[in-house]
């Protein structure tokens, strides 16, 4: 699944820097996450780095949004082929 940030979102600026798909912008009133882009950062880390650094804890999981790790592996290669993500494989996976 795509990754959502809600409304308890204080715009600390802290995850958009840690996305390595550049999935996170600032919204009209909150930062955002691009679903095309969001991997849950599969292919790059065990854990979604965006989630780990909120201190606010306000990234679940979009359950509109279902994808299979497999699908998440699929969207992450694609990234790589189309330039819009380096790939990097830490030793968390």
């Amino acid at each position: 699944m795509a990754l959502k940030i809600t409304d308890e979102c204080i715009n600390c600026d802290v995850c958009e820097p840690v996305c390595p798909n550049q999935a996170i912008y600032q919204g009209e009133e909150i930062f955002e996450i691009d679903p095309d882009l969001c991997t849950e950062c599969v292919g790059h880390y065990g854990e979604p780095q965006c989630v780990e650094i909120c201190p606010v804890d306000c990234i679940p999981k979009d359950e509109n949004k279902p994808e299979t790790e497999a699908e998440l592996m699929l969207k992450y290669e694609r990234l790589i082929e189309l330039g819009q993500t380096t790939p990097t494989q830490s030793t968390e996976s």
